[in-house]
């Protein structure tokens, strides 16, 4: 055996030695075995890069940043302190240098460089590793994580690079026609020289892609519905205009489709053309895996660039929480005609997989940076005149995110997040710990507090009775299903309104948790909210199924129309003998499984802050494990917050956790923003 060939033996068995310890997963290190396999001769840097890379990819980031590795890997890596000797010992044996790094992975049959460091891109040959990035910044990845970022790039670059002819008097006409006239003359300064609703319509009309970035409140889905009238009203055959709505889950979907009729109903009157017609000819919003054709035991989609989706435009709502792999999906699945409209908070949490498409998107957009040519297009049909804050820096470079930020309009004004949940949340995502603090303890309306105790116990009883200021619990659906259908007239009409009622009532409030695990995690709470919901006899838990139970379902199922995220109630049929089903509220829609045909669910009084994304609850209570949990970031407090409506209570294993989330911004590794 070479002296290479046993220092990357040894250097496996401490990787797997590192899984043992749970600072690496079983994968992370099965990746580098799996690589010494396919190259006995493979050096010791190549294993710890790619076992480093796998553990990143299942952290949410779509690749390895190279710059920092050989220097400060903790730093990246956010181990426990225990760590810090071990790591240091083996990087020890490693390239002391980025260069010698570089060179190592280089040297590498499996690894394919395309960086700006080779002279000549290797061809593709089937290497599961790729050297990317830039001078500045090289990034290793697997191989299909990085054909999906060139995939989504070259879409983008497509998508914005060509803009269409527009009418700007008619577009004019329209755009005065549907949005109501700028209240008053405010002085001209940044926040109120421009209506960013109005104006993101007007880019949309110009190219096949539009990212409209917003707030809670700030009007995201106001500003779609008046765009797609905008579009029917200048649609050569608006007769034909074919529109699909879509969102990463079936809640989310639900509330955009509902959001976009009420919008359009209201613009019917004023609108002067068959805005009805058109919504009713628009179909259900889906999911976006039922609407890319999502099949069973695959990740291949049913629609692709092979046999591409028959629409004109699209709409995807919740654009945070799509990752790389779904939005190469998207955008391949997509006519060069299409016109595609990403609508998100760009400071919500990231999706779970990996990718932060619309983060990377919405780069820099807090500061605009419109060129000459679309504040002038931006003049000519809205009527408003962009303030120089907002505009690019003369001869600034021309690139993918520079061409992005003309087809990119944040919404900067809340309607609905005025009081003191969104003063939170703005205070949260300013990372002002300080101020947050101050806010939580000293409402005096009680529509936020943070909890003194710190105990599972005041997580449990909040849940069952809810809190003074916040009476809103699981109590109140419960208390409906106990009451049941009403007796008289039609019995189907009674078992529906009371299903629907029921369900309903249990999106009132919601436990939104940080993590699955410990005492502090859902699945912990959800026995003990179940526990104690059966002590005070609301619920009578026999077996996995009962009356009352909410389930989640979590993997998605097309034969029985379920997705990921969904929620339903377990009720009785409307026949009493028949077996009991799950019903799922879609906006007005009802429709239910047979509990039997759903093995892949979870009961559901406790949630993650990811699973929650795109649902809102008149009371919502975060709960936040020990301070020094990896999970606790600024966005995912952020996101929690904005789950609310009415009320919002914190809840913190320890005092401190709130403040060691808010300094703690996600930053996720990607060649998209480079």
């Amino acid at each position: 055996m070479s002296t290479d060939t046993h220092t990357a033996s040894m250097v496996l068995d401490t990787l797997r030695h590192w899984s043992d310890l749970g600072w690496l997963r079983r994968l992370d290190s099965a990746m580098a075995a799996l690589l010494l396999e396919l190259d006995p001769q493979a050096n010791p840097a190549l294993l710890v890069s790619a076992a480093l890379l796998v553990h990143m990819e299942g952290r949410g980031h779509t690749c390895l940043p190279l710059k920092v590795l050989p220097t400060q890997p903790q730093a990246m890596l956010d181990w426990p302190p225990d760590a810090q000797l071990p790591v240091q010992q083996l990087w020890q044996t490693l390239p002391a240098s980025l260069e010698q790094w570089l060179d190592a992975l280089r040297s590498s049959t499996l690894v394919r460089c395309m960086d700006v460091h080779t002279a000549a891109p290797q061809t593709e040959q089937g290497q599961p590793l790729v050297l990317a990035g830039t001078v500045d910044a090289p990034m290793l990845y697997l191989r299909r994580y990085w054909l999906q970022e060139q995939q989504v790039a070259q879409a983008l670059v497509q998508r914005t690079a060509v803009h269409t002819v527009v009418d700007e008097a008619a577009a004019r006409h329209w755009l005065d026609r549907l949005f109501d006239p700028v209240p008053g003359t405010p002085p001209p300064t940044p926040e109120h020289d421009m209506d960013w609703q109005k104006m993101a319509c007007a880019v949309a009309l110009r190219a096949k892609l539009t990212v409209i970035t917003g707030g809670p409140g700030t009007g995201k889905t106001y500003t779609a519905a008046r765009l797609l009238a905008l579009l029917y009203a200048t649609a050569p055959q608006p007769q034909h205009l074919r529109v699909a709505l879509a969102a990463p889950t079936g809640k989310a979907a639900a509330r955009l489709r509902q959001s976009i009729d009420g919008a359009l109903q209201e613009l019917n009157a004023r609108a002067g053309v068959d805005l009805a017609a058109f919504s009713q000819r628009m179909g259900a919003a889906r999911t976006l895996h039922s609407l890319l054709g999502a099949r069973t035991h695959t990740r291949q989609f049913r629609f692709h660039a092979g046999n591409p989706l028959d629409v004109d435009v699209v709409i995807v709502d919740e654009a945070s929480m799509v990752h790389l792999e779904m939005m190469a999906a998207l955008l391949a699945a997509l006519p060069s005609g299409a016109t595609l409209i990403l609508l998100g908070d760009k400071d919500q949490l990231a999706s779970v997989e990996a990718g932060a498409v619309l983060g990377d998107l919405c780069r820099g957009v807090g500061q605009a940076q419109y060129d000459a040519n679309t504040a002038r297009y931006a003049q000519a049909l809205t009527g408003c005149t962009l303030h120089p804050q907002w505009l690019a820096r003369p001869n600034a470079p021309a690139d993918l995110l520079s061409a992005l930020a003309q087809q990119t309009v944040m919404l900067r004004h809340s309607r609905r997040f005025g009081g003191q949940i969104g003063q939170l949340a703005l205070a949260v995502n300013a990372g002002d710990a300080a101020l947050a603090t101050q806010i939580l303890a000293h409402d005096p309306s009680g529509a936020v507090m943070a909890s003194a105790a710190h105990q599972v116990q005041a997580v449990v009883q909040l849940a069952v009775q809810g809190r003074a200021g916040a009476p809103t619990c699981y109590a109140d659906y419960l208390r409906l299903v106990q009451a049941g259908p009403a007796s008289s007239g039609d019995a189907q009409a009674a078992h529906t309104t009371w299903v629907t009622s029921v369900l309903r009532a249990f999106d009132r409030f919601r436990l939104v948790c940080a993590v699955h695990d410990g005492e502090w995690g859902t699945r912990n709470l959800n026995l003990a909210v179940q526990q104690a919901l059966a002590d005070a006899g609301w619920i009578k838990p026999r077996g996995e199924w009962f009356v009352g139970r909410p389930a989640m379902v979590t993997r998605n199922d097309a034969e029985l129309g379920v997705f990921n995220g969904d929620v339903g109630i377990t009720l009785p049929a409307l026949d009493p003998s028949a077996a009991l089903r799950v019903y799922f509220l879609d906006g007005d829609s009802l429709r239910s499984v047979a509990s039997s045909r759903l093995p892949q669910v979870e009961t559901a009084f406790a949630m993650t802050v990811h699973k929650c994304q795109g649902s809102e609850f008149l009371h919502t209570a975060l709960v936040l494990p020990a301070a020094d949990a990896r999970v606790l970031t600024r966005e995912l407090v952020y996101t929690g917050i904005t789950r609310a409506r009415e009320s919002f209570t914190l809840l913190q294993a320890q005092p401190g956790a709130l403040q060691a989330a808010i300094g703690r911004p996600t930053q996720r590794a990607s060649g998209l923003a480079v």
